[in-house]
């Protein structure tokens, strides 16, 4: 399966390029918004394509037109003000899945923040309201995405880290506690969710823990 990752040249996305491509099922396609970084990509043996999620929806679609599922790690980063985080968490993810309807793409898996989907509730956790933008873009994308018709996966990590990898992990709808994942585990978890069934219109918060990945998403409510 061909997989377009949106974010390609981000913390997570470059983990993922590499564990796609070193996988036996998938082949990444990294979208990136800048040459040196297609060319980077293109000397790694990675298929690379130039698009910008402040431009076009049809540009996004073409730049996913061999793609067969998008995996969308994008964000504006930390440093970043108010806008950048409105045009690329919220405004970006809603061009890349109406691009992704374009293209027929239907299996979509995105990057979101862990606790994002209580949002709305009344009360929610008080450390939602410490990020200025950064929830309520997530939780209305998340929203889009959810209502798109297409096939999803939302991922929520809590805070992520670049400690190596534990492969194992503490799932569910909704965790009741906050903490740390690594990037790669992430990753991983992306990487093994694209195909299965078991992933499949699922949402859920994901933090390191105790449960191998593949059996921690075999076990996700229904």
């Amino acid at each position: 399966m061909k997989v377009l990752v949106i974010g390609a040249h981000g913390s997570v996305g470059k983990i993922l390029v590499k564990k796609l491509q070193e996988s036996q099922n998938h082949f990444p396609i990294a979208m990136v918004r800048k040459k040196d970084q297609l060319e980077a990509f293109k000397e790694q043996g990675v298929e690379a394509v130039l698009a910008d999620l402040e431009g076009s929806i049809s540009d996004i679609s073409q730049a996913a037109k061999d793609a067969d599922a998008i995996a969308f790690t994008a964000g504006s980063g930390g440093s970043t003000g108010a806008d950048k985080t409105m045009f690329v968490d919220l405004d970006g993810t809603v061009k890349a899945v109406e691009a992704a309807k374009d293209a027929g793409i239907d299996r979509f898996v995105i990057v979101s923040a862990l606790g994002s989907q209580q949002w709305l509730e009344d009360p929610h956790p008080d450390w939602l309201d410490q990020l200025g933008p950064y929830y309520p873009a997530k939780f209305y994308a998340d929203q889009w995405l959810k209502n798109s018709g297409l096939d999803y996966t939302i991922v929520r990590p809590g805070l992520l880290s670049d400690d190596e990898a534990a492969g194992k992990v503490k799932l569910a709808k909704t965790l009741v506690e906050s903490g740390k994942i690594t990037r790669s585990d992430v990753a991983q978890i992306i990487v093994d969710s694209i195909d299965n069934d078991d992933t499949r219109k699922k949402e859920f918060d994901v933090i390191n823990g105790d449960t191998p990945i593949k059996e921690a998403l075999k076990e996700l409510e229904q």
